[in-house]
């Protein structure tokens, strides 16, 4: 049985791993939930310690304000006024009701619109939408360094199953 618990955990980091990169799938969230469900059906002896679990819940979490912060911060290190910056993050919220391709095109709509409405130019509100999508991408990959040591983690903290 305890090999069993083993696949269904690498499956689920799996998942966790696409769900970093595809926006739909909370990635991180469900690499933390395989380390919760492995440490409840295999015990404490075979399993990761509860340090390790609020460590992994830290990561977690920091993986969230990635996702909203990357946005912002992109925009604004290309030269968004506030409006632009806080139009990124509102971007980012309404593109999660569009899917993977609102994830991406919200911020920059976002800021677009927020650079217009401080009364920027075209090609000022065009780099700061630019900036938007580097700092989601950038963002993105934090996400899936961030999921690789969570995994990491829990190998390295949990006994072989052989």
């Amino acid at each position: 049985m305890e090999l069993f618990w083993w696949l269904f955990t690498i499956v689920l980091f799996a998942v966790g791993l696409i769900g970093t990169v595809l926006p739909i799938i909370p990635g991180t969230t469900i690499i933390l939930a395989a380390a919760v469900i492995h440490r409840m059906m295999l015990g404490a002896e075979k399993s990761i310690g509860w340090r390790s679990i609020a460590v992994l819940v830290l990561l977690t979490l920091a993986t969230y304000a990635l996702d909203f912060l990357g946005a912002y911060f992109g925009a604004k290190y290309f030269g968004a006024t506030k409006w632009g910056m806080w139009g990124a993050i509102f971007g980012a919220l309404a593109g999660l009701f569009f899917g993977i391709i609102g994830l991406f095109i919200g911020p920059v709509i976002g800021a677009l619109a927020g650079e217009f409405i401080a009364g920027k130019r075209m090609v000022d509100a065009g780099r700061a939408g630019w900036g938007s999508l580097l700092g989601n991408l950038a963002g993105m990959i934090g996400k899936l360094v961030i999921a690789l040591v969570m995994i990491t983690i829990f190998l390295m903290t949990v006994p072989s199953p052989i």
